[in-house]
């Protein structure tokens, strides 16, 4: 403990995870089996798990635990290993500030804190786009909500939001959203998705609405809501190539609910603030094959970084950046020379990490533009073929990874990887 910045002293820390949901667990549990005797995590709510408590549907734990578990039951697998490791944890503690330097501000109950931390991995999980952030015209009325604060509220308040819901983005959770409110009674009229695919995966089409006979309109958005207390109905129409309704398809639709399923947003507003250089394209940080950020000791990791389909990619990819955090505080530093730059091509729309050192094996994270059959991913390197996989189906709702071997990179000036 020393005493900077006035007479509030500073508490030093080995590693500092901010973000308590299945990225941050992974991380700190990583780091603390990398040999860290001194592993902090923070985390804004009463208890840990992040958004997995909320989501009681199965099919978590498939590729990590090679069974089908509901989210509350994958969290807890890394709760208890957190606990047995008696990895130190403050909840219902919000982090007000982070700096370049490492130095984290803190408050918990009214209390305020100044933690300087070797390093930092940021875990903290994304948001809902709302209403506002698609600026959908019309009265305010009760009876609107994004699709997980509707989880929310049904799940852990045991509170139903509505009896005549239409659903308005076609992403994973408005999808099991429209077969939970069916088991619960509710009538789901449809959803209606901009795009001209599902942003689902289609296991969850599959499972949440054409089992169900909940009609799926594409190319179709809302253009209007209406009501006055209450959410009386919504005004629909289809959209052209650009995306801008056709008013002689515009047509009203009753309902008293609408849960908006479009889009997740990283919470980088803490990365940003330490001056952590940002990817446009996923809205997360820019990290390099060991997870770090561009300033030093800064990791990021999970739904912070780029939006998962899965949580066991999730976990995989923060047990690396707990790792590697660890490495950096032990060793100070974890880092190679990144000098292999990692770049999208045709029909890939990011690629993460963005740059590599070829000196030790790597993931390459991606997801592609547009849906498509029977193509392949190629990573090249200018005319050399480093790796190839073959899909018979790509579609934009499924991240890809293909992992690579460093002898596969030796001596490749920058890699690029493509759709064929």
């Amino acid at each position: 403990m020393n005493m900077k910045n006035g007479t509030i002293p500073i508490i030093c820390r080995e590693v500092v995870v901010i973000g308590g949901g299945p990225a941050g667990l992974a991380a700190a549990i990583a780091a603390r089996e990398a040999g860290c005797g001194d592993v902090l995590l923070i985390e804004r709510d009463r208890i840990l798990g992040g958004i997995l408590n909320q989501c009681i549907h199965d099919g978590f734990g498939l590729h990590t635990f090679g069974e089908a578990l509901s989210g509350p039951e994958y969290a807890d697998r890394y709760i208890s290993k957190f606990r047995d490791l008696q990895i130190e944890a403050m909840e219902e503690t919000i982090v007000l500030s982070l700096s370049a330097d490492r130095l984290i501000e803190v408050s918990t109950r009214g209390t305020f804190q100044r933690i300087e931390a070797g390093a930092v991995i940021l875990a903290m999980g994304c948001r809902e786009r709302t209403r506002g952030a698609i600026s959908i015209p019309g009265s305010r009325p009760s009876g609107v909500y994004t699709a997980g604060a509707a989880q929310n509220f049904m799940n852990l308040e045991n509170i139903m939001v509505g009896k005549k819901a239409c659903i308005l983005g076609s992403g994973d959770i408005g999808l099991i959203m429209a077969r939970r409110m069916t088991l619960e009674g509710a009538t789901v009229e449809a959803v209606f998705e901009i795009l001209p695919y599902s942003s689902g995966l289609p296991r969850n089409i599959q499972q949440c609405l054409n089992d169900y006979g909940i009609p799926l309109h594409l190319n179709t958005t809302v253009t209007g809501i209406v009501g006055a207390g209450r959410l009386e109905g919504i005004r629909v129409a289809q959209v052209g190539q650009d995306r801008a309704p056709i008013p002689e398809t515009e047509r009203f639709v009753p309902c008293d609910t609408l849960l908006l399923s479009v889009g997740l947003i990283p919470e980088n507003e803490l990365t940003r603030e330490a001056g952590v250089e940002m990817d446009p394209v996923t809205g997360g940080a820019v990290v390099d094959d060991s997870f770090m950020t561009n300033v030093p000791g800064i990791f990021a990791c999970g739904n912070v970084l780029h939006v998962h389909d899965l949580v066991d990619w999730v976990s995989m990819e923060a047990g690396e950046a707990g790792k590697f955090a660890a490495c950096y505080v032990q060793n100070g530093s974890c880092a190679l020379p990144c000098l292999i730059p990692v770049k999208p091509g045709s029909g890939v729309r990011y690629t993460l990490p963005r740059k590599v050192s070829g000196e030790r094996d790597f993931v390459i994270s991606l997801r592609v533009a547009a849906p498509w059959r029977d193509r392949s991913i190629v990573v090249r390197s200018g005319g050399r073929e480093v790796a190839r996989q073959r899909h018979m189906r790509l579609h934009p709702a499924e991240m890809i990874r293909i992992d690579l071997r460093k002898e596969s990179v030796a001596g490749c000036p920058s890699l690029e990887v493509v759709v064929e």
